[in-house]
């Protein structure tokens, strides 16, 4: 199956900016072949042969709450699941390419195919990862989990959040502490829109500033999904020196 992605890595190599997302999704179409059975013995054994253990299906949204737009839960039936196994070399070029963080909010071209190697598509479509499982001491991938995402669809998405305006940002540069309390938020999204990264600019705060949830231009067709869209995404904490200095007496 190796051979399938190989082309598709090399045209990607080199793409380190996590800004160009849409061009990226273009280079990395990730192949896999079809897992007939489950269990912690099969799972090791494609481990050993390179591969990673994967599920894909479709899973959608109801409201519980009709009065309620944030009232969203998963419903109980799951479609169109299937399981897979993908290529582990493929998966640590996209990773690596991408990062990390931004691997869960980027949606990729999936092919399954019958066979390692095998020109014969059984099916295809577009898929959003949105669970990694690692082991805890060599941080190895285990396992991968994605969703359906194809248009007309919504997801629950974490979308990264990223901080520009660091190095002008008039609290850091008086000695503040730029304090991110949030390193994602949750949205609902079309699967066409979903943004790899959610950037919030602070180069305007000065110390005891803050930006909210609620103050974050998004796309319209997104919703954020919080109980609490008045906490904030970060905010310039006075560092305990410049605490000493305002408090200390004029001599």
């Amino acid at each position: 199956m190796s051979k399938w992605w190989r082309s598709v890595a090399a045209a990607g190599h080199g793409l380190r900016n996590a800004t160009e997302a849409a061009s990226r999704r273009s280079y990395f179409t990730i192949q896999a072949i079809p897992r007939e059975a489950t269990g912690s013995g099969v799972s090791s054994r494609d481990r050993a042969q390179g591969r990673i253990p994967a599920v894909v299906f479709s899973q959608n949204y109801v409201l519980t709450n009709p009065n309620d737009t944030k009232s969203i839960a998963a419903t109980a039936a799951v479609s169109r699941k299937r399981l897979l196994t993908t290529e582990r070399k493929q998966i640590k070029t996209i990773i690596d390419s991408i990062e990390l963080p931004f691997f869960c909010s980027t949606t990729f071209p999936l092919q399954i195919r019958a066979g390692s190697g095998s020109s014969c598509l059984l099916e295809s479509g577009r898929v959003l990862p949105i669970k990694i499982h690692t082991h805890k001491e060599t941080g190895k991938i285990l396992n991968l989990v994605f969703v359906w995402a194809e248009d007309g669809s919504k997801l629950k998405v974490d979308i990264p959040v990223v901080l520009k305006g660091e190095d002008i940002c008039p609290g850091v540069k008086k000695g503040g502490h730029l304090n991110k309390a949030r390193k994602s938020l949750r949205f609902l999204c079309p699967a066409e829109k979903i943004p790899q990264k959610i950037e919030v600019d602070v180069s305007n705060l000065d110390i005891g500033d803050k930006v909210l949830m609620q103050d974050i231009s998004i796309d319209p067709d997104l919703e954020l999904l919080s109980t609490y869209p008045e906490m904030p995404v970060c905010n310039i904490r006075a560092t305990y020196s410049d605490k000493k200095s305002k408090t200390a007496p004029v001599v």
